[in-house]
């Protein structure tokens, strides 16, 4: 008779929930006088910093903030953010790393809808709440300051003296790694943002799958582009803590100054939008500069035009494309190094090289369907599918939001929104979005939202919007316009009307003022004014 497998309960000895509050706890044994991050000047290890989280996820719980509570966080890339990744889930709660770069209007929004108990920011954004806080109710701030620097007038804690404190309890690992972890908020592609929940256990299986498709070795030297308000930061703070990595933080995203910090500070890898990585290949300073060995970089959003990735290549970076969503903790696909492509000229291998390619490690499928037949597309490069996801890197679920979790999980899978075609080979191939949606310079920006504030100005009639080429941000918001009857109105003028209700990268940069292409039934035929801004802005790549 065969024994029962299944009569062997989990117990302490064999099952740990996964979280990547552990990698912490391990860099501080294993990595504890390797330097952690340097910011200017300064510079932690890595017992340092667990020390400092330890210590503030204990001023944390003597305020009250514990299981599910909602800590939102406004600040741009620096130590007391990368800290946060650690200390605020290590008290049980569930951070909230607000987009620096959003307006007023929307912060207060996030921090209403995300029931956040705190804040924590710095003075640059001093002006920016206090507008917030006069449109929703304010809630407890911790603000971190320069030494000697009062404190905001708005803050009513230091984050300085609440990390320098003795208490320091030791880890405590969720019992359900399941528990959420952090609360992400996506650029409202279809309106008002959606918050985007990650558990423990996600968070875990990301960092790990990326050290295993980025092939990333022992103790990388990690410069901080790409901000951790996306996707905490493609979840590489957590990877790097398994690994002893160095973070380096940049105190401005200026090309010269990011290529200095490469090579004073040896910088191995870093991750950045397609358009931080041309800035960066055509500036006047890269031109005298070949970095050897390469250093490794990781690049997501609107694939970078060939032009650049051989520009990137001459410099000595050596760029691998990857696709994913905020809903996906970032990326879930890789353009993986094919063998074959070695002998291909330059401008051919770039065209492979943006590629979205192929599945990451800890990606069970990644499928194209037609969502209306449930048909799959074959592997022709010809037949287009929307990308559709199984993955234990897939969010819990849209925070208060059943409905719009129902329909993204439909038929058992992560319907992505996004239209591409299959290789032969395996590799995916975005073609188009199945929402309008444009991504200017890495940041998504709701056709839907801009066109809701187009027709707040009392002179318009009717607006559209879709994206136009940019040289600069790859693509931007175009408005098409038709004025009221008698109304006259400068493109100028509502540029600044526009200004004036929406983040600057969410305005559009151009409008244009004609009839607008509609169907018998009044619905808006996009794609005639795709064309229209095809014609007039012609790509130059």
């Amino acid at each position: 008779m065969l024994q029962n497998f299944e009569d062997h309960p989990k117990t302490a000895a064999n099952f740990v929930a996964l979280s990547p509050i552990s990698f912490l706890k391990r860099a501080a044994l294993v990595y504890g006088a390797r330097p952690a991050l340097t910011t200017g000047h300064e510079s932690r290890t890595w017992a340092e910093v667990s020390q400092r989280c330890r210590t503030f996820s204990a001023a944390l719980q003597a305020m009250d903030i514990g299981l599910g509570d909602t800590v939102a966080v406004l600040l741009p890339n620096s130590a007391a953010l990368f800290e946060a990744h650690f200390s605020v889930p290590l008290a049980g709660a569930v951070l909230n790393t607000i987009n620096t770069r959003l307006e007023a209007e929307t912060i207060a929004y996030i921090l209403v809808h995300s029931d956040a108990k705190l804040l924590i920011t710095d003075h640059s954004f001093a002006k920016l709440l206090k507008t917030a806080f006069d449109i929703c109710p304010k809630i407890p701030v911790i603000a971190v300051s320069a030494s000697g620097v009062p404190l905001p007038e708005f803050a009513q804690y230091d984050y300085e003296t609440m990390v320098s404190g003795q208490a320091a309890p030791d880890y405590v690992l969720p019992q359900d790694e399941w528990q959420a972890l952090a609360l992400n908020y996506t650029s409202g592609t279809s309106g008002r943002p959606k918050g985007v929940i990650y558990h423990h256990r996600g968070a875990y299986l990301m960092a790990m799958s990326t050290i295993a498709a980025w092939s990333l070795p022992q103790n990388p030297t990690y410069l901080a582009v790409v901000p951790m308000f996306h996707c905490n930061g493609w979840n590489h703070p957590w990877a790097m803590a398994i690994l002893g990595g160095h973070m380096i933080f940049s105190p401005d995203y200026a090309p010269e100054t990011l290529l200095d910090l490469m090579e004073t500070k040896a910088v191995t890898h870093f991750g950045a939008a397609p358009i931080v990585l041309q800035m960066i290949a055509e500036c006047d300073a890269a031109k005298a500069r070949h970095f050897s060995p390469p250093i490794q970089v990781m690049t997501a959003g609107a694939p970078p035009p060939p032009s650049v990735l051989e520009r990137a290549r001459a410099l000595g970076f050596q760029v691998m494309q990857v696709y994913g969503l905020t809903e996906t903790y970032g990326h879930i696909a890789q353009c993986l190094w094919n063998e074959n492509w070695g002998d291909l000229p330059p401008a051919e291998l770039a065209k492979k090289q943006a590629m979205q390619g192929v599945p990451f490690p800890m990606v069970e499928e990644i499928a194209l369907i037609d969502r209306e037949t449930k048909i799959h597309a074959p592997k022709d490069g010809k037949t287009i599918g929307e990308i559709a996801i199984r993955s234990n890197t897939v969010m819990k679920g849209y925070y208060k939001d059943k409905e719009a979790t129902a329909l993204a999980f439909e038929d058992g899978w992560f319907w992505s929104g996004d239209a591409a075609v299959q290789q032969d080979d395996g590799y995916l191939q975005i073609k188009d979005r199945l929402k309008d949606v444009i991504i200017s310079g890495g940041e998504n920006i709701s056709s839907v939202e801009v066109e809701a504030v187009l027709h707040r100005h009392p002179a318009v009639g009717v607006a559209s919007v879709v994206a136009r080429y940019d040289a600069k941000w790859g693509e931007v918001p175009c408005a098409f316009v038709e004025l009221r009857a008698g109304q006259t109105l400068t493109e100028d003028a509502l540029i600044r009307f526009c200004r004036d209700h929406l983040a600057g990268f969410k305005v559009p940069k151009s409008v244009i003022f004609e009839p607008i292409p509609k169907t018998a039934t009044g619905k808006i035929q996009k794609f005639q004014l795709r064309e229209r801004v095809k014609q007039i802005f012609t790509p130059n790549v």
